[in-house]
């Protein structure tokens, strides 16, 4: 009996560790990029690591980064990028948007890592934006 739990115990412990780990290897999900709006660009830093600390290749990991913009600072699932980036950029100059954007409304902006496999990143922090 005393063995059949020290086998059960040692099963839910690597149980526990492959699934925080995804199993062994790189992470799946790439890290969020944080912008920084300078007037009317976003610049942000490309990832150089998965989450688990593997190291991660732009050109070989990522498919790219998505850019969302809406009104509010919540975005979710259900919102869809008004712009991609390659895998390789780090700025999106807004300007190419204030056709379809209102002057004087304030929009929000935030950026997702899109991995070549696996999960997108989360969303970064919502940084406003308004056009004169």
């Amino acid at each position: 009996m005393l063995r059949h739990r020290q086998v059960l115990a040692t099963m839910v412990v690597l149980g526990a560790l492959l699934c925080a780990c995804g199993g062994g290897g790189s992470s799946s999900i790439s890290p969020t990029p944080t912008p920084t709006p300078t007037a009317k660009t976003v610049v942000w830093d490309v990832p150089q690591y998965f989450t688990d600390g593997t190291p991660l290749d732009p050109s070989r990991d990522l498919q790219g980064f998505e850019i969302y913009i809406k009104q509010d600072r919540l975005f979710g699932p259900a919102d869809s990028p008004v712009v991609t980036a390659s895998p390789l950029e780090n700025t999106y100059d807004l300007a190419n948007l204030s056709p379809s954007l209102s002057k004087g409304v304030t929009y929000y902006v935030s950026l997702r890592t899109v991995p070549v496999v696996g999960m997108k990143s989360d969303f970064s922090p919502a940084f406003p934006f308004s056009f004169p």
